[in-house]
């Protein structure tokens, strides 16, 4: 097995004033006096994180910017990813999906599959160790870099291990995945978790924290888009019939002007009309995210949805290096759309969004959820779930599964509404229906979810949250008397 170890990805600095517009007088000035203490707390110090992948998921478009934010305030914070063989991603993957309490692939957890583990991780772990120093600070992202802890540790970094993922009842396979994991994460000093109810049996609880995820308004996903942009942007890149004369432009994170220019590859009969009323859901192709139900569920409702078409979207497969089962998920999807009738089929779009330049790609999110009527998540499992919070913030109705930290941001009938089974396809279609139906209730379920997202979900909470942490982890231990 060959390992190349470690990438660099350059993260341009972000100053956390541009959060003040969004916060009232004293969240900001609670932020500033965060970022104050992060800065003279690791003055001397490195913050690294490492993760798997630096695009096609939730923690890689976290890490860019509160990493970006991180190095705005003062902090020398640095992102590295490690090098994934196929080999280890078929092992993590499977830990992936029984951390959320689903089988996967089925497939064993043994010693063959602990050896490709420990190797990866102890050669990842040697190339970074080069760089660390003693009580420099390391923030191991999920399955795919606990195995790095042990030696990390012992070389006098300050080690957190941070789970994006969980279940929350757990099971049998959520219990094969935490014993796995288990020997490696217990040498972190400190465990994050996105709920408390993933924390883990058995462990310190002084040493385990919970740090909901969270979004940048101004990132190119969420910053504000006029809707002349925002079908500009569909219809160049083929998500909407085309017509649009408009720029297709939207700012970069430093600000910058960026254009979209690359086209989805779409699977459909025709392309979706401007003026159609639009359910979407956005997510990576993966079966805990259940575009089979999202696609078969919107079919069997169809009579019943006025005009409506869905679009499921999710990233060119071929870009996501972290997640071997995409590209046979999005094969099994377009083969029951293909298997719809011929109505059915005209009303349901299957895209795969480019992935070349990601803030074009974060663009093209932010344009479809702007332009849906509903945005939809119906996910079998999720750690968090940040496209609920993408479509609050954009004061879209978001119509979500109750699992995970869905449940943690929607307000059932306020600032949302949940199904309670992923299952109940005839629930779907009903609760689809009845937002379609009434505007009203859509437009006050949005407002209710923009002003949840600005109370609990905006990086500026995220940030305070991991400077607590970090005052817990790496402060200096008191003199002795």
């Amino acid at each position: 097995m060959s390992v190349t170890v470690l990438d660099d990805l350059a993260v341009p600095p972000l100053a956390v004033e541009r959060f003040e517009p969004f916060l009232s007088a004293a969240q900001y000035a609670e932020l500033l006096d965060a970022a104050a203490k992060a800065r003279l707390l690791l003055h001397d110090r490195v913050l690294w994180c490492v993760n798997s992948t630096a695009r096609g998921g939730g923690v890689a478009e976290m890490l860019g910017t509160l990493l970006g934010y991180a190095r705005g305030s003062g902090v020398d914070a640095r992102w590295v990813t490690i090098d994934c063989p196929p080999e280890f991603l078929a092992v993590t993957k499977r830990l992936h999906n029984r951390l959320h309490g689903f089988p996967g692939d089925d497939g064993p957890l043994g010693q063959r599959e602990r050896d490709i583990y420990e190797e990866v991780s102890a050669e990842n772990a040697a190339g970074l160790i080069e760089r660390v120093r003693p009580r420099d600070v390391v923030l191991l992202h999920d399955p795919q870099t606990a195995g790095m802890a042990p030696a990390l540790a012992a070389s006098g970094a300050l080690v957190i291990w941070r789970l994006h993922i969980g279940a929350d009842t757990p099971n049998a396979h959520v219990e094969q995945a935490q014993a796995f994991l288990r020997p490696y994460g217990e040498h972190a000093r400190a465990w994050v978790f996105s709920r408390k109810e993933f924390i883990w049996p058995g462990l310190d609880p002084a040493r385990c924290h919970v740090i909901a995820p969270s979004i940048d308004a101004l990132s190119p996903k969420n910053q504000p888009m006029e809707p002349e942009t925002v079908m500009a942007i569909l219809q160049s890149t083929g998500l909407l019939a085309d017509g649009a004369d408009d720029d297709a432009g939207f700012l970069r994170r430093d600000r910058s002007p960026g254009r979209v220019e690359r086209r989805a590859m779409m699977i459909e009969e025709a392309p979706t009309p401007p003026d159609a009323p639009l359910v979407a859901q956005v997510s990576r192709w993966d079966n805990l995210k259940d575009p089979l139900g999202v696609v078969t569920g919107f079919a069997q409702a169809l009579p019943h949805l006025g005009g409506a078409h869905l679009i499921v979207a999710g990233p060119d497969v071929t870009a996501v290096a972290d997640d071997p089962e995409g590209a046979r998920v999005l094969h099994d999807v377009t083969e029951r759309w293909r298997a719809l009738p011929p109505l059915e089929r005209s009303r349901i779009h299957l895209a795969s969004l480019p992935m070349d330049d990601p803030q074009e790609n974060a663009a093209i999110v932010n344009a479809l959820q702007r332009r849906a009527d509903i945005v939809v998540q119906k996910s079998r499992a999720e750690g968090f779930g940040l496209t609920v919070a993408e479509g609050m913030w954009k004061a879209r109705a978001v119509l979500a599964t109750r699992v995970g930290g869905i449940q943690d941001q929607i307000v059932d009938g306020v600032s949302g509404v949940l199904l309670d089974d992923p299952d109940d396809l005839e629930d779907y279609g009903r609760k689809l229906a009845i937002l379609l139906y009434d505007g009203g209730y859509r437009a006050r379920l949005g407002a209710a979810a923009r002003e949840r997202v600005r109370e609990h979900f905006l990086e500026s909470r995220h940030l305070e949250d991991w400077v607590a942490v970090f005052l817990k982890v790496a402060a200096p231990a008191p003199s002795a008397g």
